[in-house]
């Protein structure tokens, strides 16, 4: 099976010219040896293929049978709703994705992007002219508004029309730093009253959002079930004809009882709906609260997107997202993607022609400093947020099946409910049905039509009640209740605070996930980066710190290359305290290495300008600035790569500080870095090279398309950094490799690097399984042929020096194996992958915003554990549906069969409306609740992976539901038949006997519901009770359940229809009750085949479907 993605967010990967080359000599190669034998093996093994194919592939005449909604398409999704069973569309579909929303959603989003790209070309032919284009009347003065000398109606016009004049009019971004009382070095002050005057003035960084439904609301979409409706009015007419025929004292508890149980079905669900709206709404908040990076007082401090006023200085990098709308102060190769606006996926390079930038785009290239000028509502983009509802809705794999599975039951119900109603109503207007006393109800000419009227109400009343409790309903919203609950633990949870579910449905994915792509840096090793080893020039420094053993002008190059060549910062506090250094922990580590040699960060970038950068490139490995200095000369300072830098290096420079050639010295620089990554260091290394001043581009338009010199470079240094591997790491491989899922460890970082630390985590088992294709490096896997790709991809273990691309090309190849992915990205150019994988999950700490927005799930603390959790709350999601499913059905199978062959053998059913309505409340909302909240347990880690076609129902599930089924139909039709003189009723009247009776009946089979609950919990386990008091939720059910039971049997008589029952009877009623957990522990020791039952009624269908299909085909030819 394919799973290219084909919905145009993802670009198509065509083969190189070598690649097709390297296609078709394999291909003609291999045709020439075969022979007669080779081509038979290749026709049994396509044979094999298409049967293995077969099983994989999506089922087109299935509805129900989407392996993936993450890309599906909205005419796949509308086909599946179209086909389903609904009883309350409503409520079914509450947390689907609301389509015709999505379409409004869309037309407004298209409306704002209208209004975006015509001031965009309005800029375009503005700046293309020969003269600006002067609008009717100049630009008005800036008006003061409180503390500040500009208006924040000003500033919103001249963000939103994006009006150079303006801005130029304000005395540029010099102008409104004044205005805006800022500093575009330092930022606002961390002051709190500061903070706040700026909130009062310009508005904070929010938009209004919609209200959630209230109480009423869910009250309301409770009571649209078709079903319960009908109920109603039978409940009306049943309370008019029962006052009318035996008075207002006697008459109206047969109507009154029907319609209170309704409400009380109506008044639990919408309560269990409620609650969980809001858990839903608290894991919205949380995905919109963006953390990033602003300078404060001199600083560089982690902010909420939330927290942000007018006046910050926010520095931009790849992957951020713009925060708020604001002016460019200074930036190199800055690019914005301003497709969430504009609607074109065309990249607009910023620079001061073109200032403004656009609150909710995203960096795509090059680095930058904005000042912010417009917040919350007074950008576009605080419009768009404002005027479209976020519907969360969207549908799980397993809630697409489940709705496929309640249309089968409920269809199946239907046709039982159906069966009941024309044998009741056959029965009565024939005469055969009789009262408690043994009287014919239906006499032709005799019987009253009230009388007539009232016996079919209530025939109807029994056949619809079997409907409510046929269809399922609450079945596939156990999956989001079940996810629910699952996201709202492991927030509350400190344990799992660490993971936040941007997509719920990646959550239920990752219990099938089969193998699992991680980054090494942070997620598999701490993160806290150490330069422990420097070699500069042909010496060691031991320690790597210690600045005596470094000539002067190899130290004074050091310092320039660190401090100008990095995206971080050094911030020197006047009070004396510690330096703080922030960044990436890349540069972190460097600069920190740089400042104990002595590096004065502000002197050095004060003193000394930046004419150019070419920011860090995954691709590339490096990256590079080129300064001029006080006396006017030129340097280009590179850094990256150690091996990739090394070969653009034609001299180093020795303990004297004088360049010599590195042609006989490159071997050792090479064994220096093998020896470095050996003991697991990332290896750095530093150069630079001098350049003609002259050369350099001197208009802003040249100098932007400049590329910097990277050739004959001056090696200064090579820096090995520690990252050690987080200490619990070897335990969470180790847990995922007995679970069936592999860890695969996929690093920008120097192959000899990712094998040591591979080795150290356990994704290695020894130094034997180091070697290729185990251990493999990006360009060799990407230089192969697509099917060679898939061939060797399950193979590999650990790839190094591996791009983003290399990345998606292996999640690609892994995925048409058959394999379900989940790969961890951080960088913007993660991104395809991420999006490409069955469930993408960014770093929280490293990850840039693109590449969050583009995953399912974020990794907030970067750990790899976290992961493993994930993979064990999935886990937890599935079986617990499971447990849901086994259970529901054996309560629809027990009471269907009960009522259909009593209906048919005595034309009466033993369980009537209310009881009916009841039981429907135990299973549907209550066992759900019960059931579908089970905490995760280690159980759940010593099973293989769950395909994506395994059957919902197991042959285990089988063998229980049909084990406890049966024998509750038994003893249950039993007791309908011979429960008089088994329980020893001879003596009573004929109606109190029966009364007696019915009420056994009907309690007895509660309690085996409620026995059974407790089997339900452990499907594949015959000690049922472990861990239960731990989950207070499911004994407060029980419980519960258990209480209001006794209250409706013992105090409710006139409205359930029973009769109070002797502790002799309640006694019989928990033993029969009881029965069922012996008798599960008995028939778990019956061994089930390993083919599921399914396949022997899929196979002869799909074979049949295949000869129709191939037959057809033929008369086409």
């Amino acid at each position: 099976m394919s799973f290219n993605s084909s919905n145009g967010l993802l670009s198509t990967t065509t083969p190189t010219m070598s690649e097709r080359d390297l296609e078709s000599g394999v291909t003609s190669d291999a045709a020439a040896g075969k022979g007669f034998d080779d081509e038979e093996k290749k026709k049994k093994k396509k044979v094999v293929d298409e049967e293995e194919e077969e099983e994989d592939v999506e089922d087109e005449s299935d509805p129900f049978d989407i392996a993936q909604t993450k890309n599906a398409s909205h005419n796949t999704l509308r086909r599946w709703r179209q086909a389903a069973l609904v009883l309350n569309a409503s409520r079914r579909f509450r947390y689907t994705l609301d389509l015709k929303k999505e379409e409004e959603k869309e037309q407004r989003r298209r409306t704002i992007r209208a209004h975006a790209q015509v001031i965009r070309a309005a800029l375009l032919f503005k700046l293309a002219g020969e003269r600006q284009i002067v609008s009717g009347s100049s630009v008005a003065p800036p008006t003061p508004s409180g503390d500040f000398d500009i208006a924040v109606e000003q500033l919103s016009t001249m963000n939103r029309d994006h009006n150079v004049e303006a801005l130029q009019q304000y005395g540029g971004v010099r102008g409104l730093e004044r205005m805006l009382k800022t500093n575009l070095e330092t930022g606002v002050s961390p002051d709190e009253a500061d903070m706040l005057n700026r909130k009062n003035v310009f508005g904070a960084n929010t938009y209004p959002r919609r209200k959630g439904r209230s109480f009423l609301r869910f009250l309301w979409e409770a009571w649209q079930d078709l079903t319960l409706i009908i109920l109603m009015v039978a409940a009306v007419l049943s309370l008019a004809l029962g006052i009318k025929t035996e008075g207002i004292k006697e008459g109206w508890y047969d109507g009154a009882s029907i319609y209170i149980a309704v409400i009380l079905v109506i008044v639990v669900t919408a309560v269990s709906d409620y609650r969980q709206s809001l858990q839903f709404q608290n894991l919205n908040d949380e995905k919109r609260n963006i953390q990033l990076e602003v300078m404060r007082g001199g600083r560089a401090v982690k902010t909420s997107i939330f927290d942000i006023v007018v006046g910050d200085i926010i520095p931009l990098r790849i992957g951020d997202q713009v925060p708020a709308d604001g002016v460019l102060i200074s930036g190199h190769s800055l690019a914005l993607d301003e497709s969430s606006m504009t609607g074109e996926s065309k990249i607009v390079h910023k620079d001061q022609k073109s200032p403004f930038l656009m609150s909710g785009c995203k960096v795509a290239d090059g680095v930058g400093t904005m000042l912010v000028t417009g917040v919350g509502i007074n950008t576009e983009w605080g419009l768009l947020m404002a005027s479209i509802s976020e519907d969360t809705g969207e549908e799980t794999p397993l809630q697409v099946r489940l709705n496929g599975v309640a249309t089968f039951i409920g269809i199946v119900g239907l046709a039982v409910a159906v069966l009941v109603l024309v044998v009741l109503l056959a029965r009565f207007f024939t005469g055969h049905t009789k009262d408690a006393d043994g009287s014919v109800q239906f006499v032709k000419g005799h019987t009253k039509f009230s009388t007539a009227l009232d016996g079919v109400v209530k025939i109807i009343t029994i056949a619809v009640t079997i409907v409510v409790v046929a269809v399922p309903e609450g079945l596939p919203l156990a999956v989001t209740l079940t996810l629910a609950y699952s996201m709202r633990k492991m927030m509350a949870d400190k344990a799992l605070a660490s993971i936040s579910v941007r997509r719920l449905s990646a959550c239920e994915t990752m219990g099938s996930a089969t193998t699992i792509c991680s980054d090494k840096t942070g997620t598999l090793t701490l993160n806290e980066m150490t330069v422990v080893d420097a070699c500069v020039g042909k010496n060691r420094i031991n320690p790597a710190s210690d600045s005596s053993e470094l000539h002067t002008e190899a130290r004074s190059l050091l310092c320039e290359g660190v401090a100008q060549n990095t995206t971080g910062n050094v911030f020197v506090p006047k009070t004396g305290e510690a330096v703080e250094v922030t960044g990436s922990p890349t540069e972190k580590a460097i600069l920190s290495w740089a400042v104990k040699l002595g590096m004065k960060f502000d002197t050095i970038r004060s003193e000394s300008k930046v004419l150019h950068v070419f920011p860090f490139n995954s691709e590339k490995k490096r990256g590079g600035v080129a300064v001029k200095t006080t006396d006017n000369s030129v340097h280009v300072h590179w850094k990256g790569a150690a091996e990739i830098v090394l070969a653009s290096c034609s001299g180093y420079l020795d303990s004297n500080g004088c360049v010599q050639s590195i042609d006989n010295d490159k071997e050792y620089f090479r064994g220096a870095i093998d020896d470095m990554a050996a003991h697991s260091l990332r290896c750095v290394a530093i150069a630079y090279r001098s350049y003609e001043l002259e050369k350099v581009p001197t208009d802003d338009e040249a100098l932007a398309k400049w590329v910097l010199p990277e050739d004959s470079l001056v090696l200064l240094a090579i820096v090995g950094i520690k990252d050690p591997c987080r200490p619990g790491v070897k335990d969470a491989v180790r847990i995922c490799t007995s679970a069936g899922v592999k860890v695969r460890m996929v690093t920008g970082d120097n192959i000899q690097t990712a094998r040591a630390i591979a080795l150290e985590c356990g994704i290695l088992g020894s130094t034997a399984e180091a070697s290729e294709p185990n251990v493999i490096e990006g360009k060799v896997f990407r230089a192969y042929s697509e099917k060679e790709r898939e061939q060797i991809a399950h193979r590999i273990t650990v790839m190094g020096r591996s791009s983003p691309n290399d990345k998606l090309l292996l999640v690609q190849a892994l995925r048409k194996r058959g394999e379900v992915v989940a790969v961890t990205g951080d960088g913007t150019n993660d991104a395809p992958a991420l999006h490409e994988a069955d469930i993408g999950l960014s770093m929280g700490i490293q990850g840039t915003e693109v590449a969050k927005e583009s995953s399912d799930i974020i990794i907030l603390d970067d750990n790899f554990a976290s992961v493993v959790k994930v993979v064990r709350w999935g886990r937890s999601v599935y079986a617990n549906i499971q447990k849901f499913i086994q259970f529901q059905l054996t309560v629809n199978v027990a009471a269907l069969v009960i009522n259909v062959v009593a209906a048919i053998s005595s034309g009466d059913v033993p369980l009537n409306a209310v009881q009916l309505l009841w039981v429907n409340l135990i299973m549907d909302t209550l066992g759900a609740l019960a059931l579908a909240t089970e905490p995760p347990t280690d159980h759940l880690m010593h099973r293989t992976p769950v395909g994506r076609r395994e059957p919902l129902i197991t042959n285990i599930m089988w063998r229980n539901l049909l084990i406890q089924a049966s024998y509750q139909v038994v003893v249950l039709l039993v007791l309908n038949f011979s429960g008089i003189s088994i329980l020893r009723l001879e003596h009573d009247t004929k109606e109190h006997a029966t009364d007696v009776k019915n009420t056994m009946i009907f309690n007895a089979f509660v309690l085996c519901q409620i026995f059974n609950e407790f089997n339900a919990r452990k499907p594949d386990e015959i000690n049922v009770f472990d861990g239960v008091t731990k989950n207070n939720l499911f004994m407060g059910i029980v419980g519960f359940t258990f209480i209001l039971q006794i209250i409706l049997i013992e105090f409710t008589g006139k409205f359930t229809k029973t009769v109070r029952l002797s502790w002799k009877l309640w006694l019989v009623s928990v033993a029969i009750g009881f029965v069922s957990w012996p008798l599960a522990a008995v028939g778990k020791l019956i061994p089930v085949p390993e083919t599921p039952a399914s396949e022997y009624f899929i196979r002869p269908l799909r074979k049949l479907r295949n000869r129709g299909h191939s037959s057809s085909s033929s008369q086409d030819h």
